[in-house]
């Protein structure tokens, strides 16, 4: 038997030189967020020392390009003089923490919501059906900023965002995953199994869920943007990480009201975001292609 080496998967993704950019990006911003103190540490800077004598009495940057210097890499936050290259680069482990975490917990809820429904049908279906056409309808924002001013201050506020966005988040994949689901139903080996006895805990984890992985894989990682997305604009209206917590978010809604005069201000954690989401999304539809046997090369 001769195998299409060009269609394995791996190959066409390494083949996609757009996919390979948003992974190396992916991979370089999973660094420094992981070396941030390191990072910041090499700058001789932390995102929590306050640095009064970089600000005018203004409150703006001494300096070119927002305080830009030796010292200050990135230049300085105004009103503060707190390290800007600092804040980005530790703003990158809240966002990559809200991210990952919420689509994990989106993503365990609508699989197991998509596949239960799309396996058991029947009225249970039609229920799970019915309630992710209620949550898409959910004003979720409106009710997260409601939540944030009855939920006590002492709940912490990363978690509060990551169980609210991933909570919020799951019909997509559910809906995505049921329709799988119902195709695979339909298929020989789910046919041939059933028929041979197997039960539904086996032909779930064995049948329906192998063949739900590639769906699951790439749904995850074009959800992973969105969630940074969703926790930097909740940031961006004031109810996301509180300061002084780094948050892109909450840097960008800061900077607005300083562009014209310290556009670098709102320049660096912007593009940081920009970037993220970007190379999220370039490498997401690359391992879809790759991952997708109908796509032609």
């Amino acid at each position: 038997m001769t195998v299409d080496v060009s269609r394995h998967p791996l190959r066409s993704l390494t083949a996609d030189r757009w996919a390979v950019a948003g992974g190396v990006t992916i991979v370089a911003f999973l660094l420094v967020a992981a070396a941030a103190p390191l990072l910041s540490g090499l700058a001789g800077q932390d995102p929590y020392t306050y640095d009064l004598n970089a600000v005018s009495d203004s409150g703006a940057p001494i300096g070119f390009g927002g305080g830009i210097s030796a010292d200050h890499w990135f230049g300085v936050e105004p009103m503060t003089g707190r390290d800007l290259f600092a804040i980005v680069v530790h703003g990158a482990r809240t966002s990559f923490l809200v991210g990952f975490a919420a689509t994990a917990l989106s993503m365990l809820i609508g699989v197991v919501a998509g596949v239960t429904a799309g396996y058991f049908g029947g009225w249970y279906d039609r229920a799970i059906s019915r309630f992710i056409d209620v949550m898409f309808g959910f004003p979720w924002l409106v009710f997260v900023i409601a939540l944030g001013a009855i939920v006590p201050a002492a709940f912490p506020k990363q978690l509060l965002i990551i169980l609210v966005i991933g909570l919020f988040g799951w019909p997509g994949v559910a809906r995505v995953v049921r329709g799988q689901t119902i195709a695979l139903r339909q298929r020989t080996f789910v046919v041939a199994a059933t028929a041979l006895g197997a039960g539904p805990g086996h032909l779930l984890r064995h049948q329906y869920l192998p063949n739900l992985v590639s769906t699951i894989i790439v749904y995850s990682t074009m959800t992973i943007p969105s969630m940074i997305g969703a926790e930097a604009a909740l940031s961006f209206l004031g109810v996301g990480v509180p300061p002084p917590t780094p948050a892109w978010g909450r840097t960008i809604g800061d900077a607005v009201a300083w562009a014209p005069t310290d556009p670098m201000f709102l320049v660096f954690p912007g593009t940081a975001l920009f970037l993220v989401t970007l190379a999220f999304n370039l490498f997401g539809d690359g391992l879809r292609d790759a991952l997708d046997p109908r796509t032609i090369r």
